[in-house]
């Protein structure tokens, strides 16, 4: 199996970092978690490699309508199922075969398996929260399974 690497995004608020798109060099897609906060970040990323965003709480008006609550995105023979807000998880994804289940929305990094799924949250690439870090994440894709990693924005 060829190794996939996608890079994973959430919480720009309309801000992309200068850096981000040296850190998402080489990727093959990019999937945003909503809070997008301006059609001109996607068209940004797209620059970089082709995205899947899905709509966040702060993603109003015509050009957030067009963007989907959810999605299901197929790497491999691996689905991965991004949402914004986690707690509105309304599936049980390992009975829905989902290898991964991304979002956003906290500010928080996080990378946890629950039950044989990965839970990847890459936190916030936009404006500082509070004392949480700037990141981003790659999720690398191979026969082995699915592994991810936390890259920070900070200057």
């Amino acid at each position: 199996m060829t190794e996939h690497l996608i890079g994973v995004i959430s919480d720009t608020h309309g801000l992309l970092r200068p850096n981000v798109a040296d850190r998402l060099c080489g990727v093959e897609r990019i999937i945003h978690a909503g809070d997008v906060g301006n059609p001109d970040i996607l068209d940004e990323l797209e620059a970089i490699a082709p995205v899947v965003a899905v709509r966040g709480n702060v993603d109003r008006g015509a050009w957030a309508n067009t963007l989907p609550m959810t999605a299901v995105v197929d790497v491999g023979g691996h689905l991965l199922y991004v949402l914004h807000d986690l707690s509105t998880l309304d599936l049980d994804p390992a009975a829905a075969r989902f290898a991964a289940v991304i979002s956003g929305h906290s500010h928080q990094p996080m990378i946890e398996t629950r039950s044989g799924v990965l839970f990847l949250n890459p936190g916030s690439a936009g404006p500082r929260r509070f004392a949480l870090p700037v990141t981003l994440a790659k999720l690398h894709i191979d026969a082995h399974g699915l592994r991810a990693e936390l890259i920070h924005l900070d200057i």
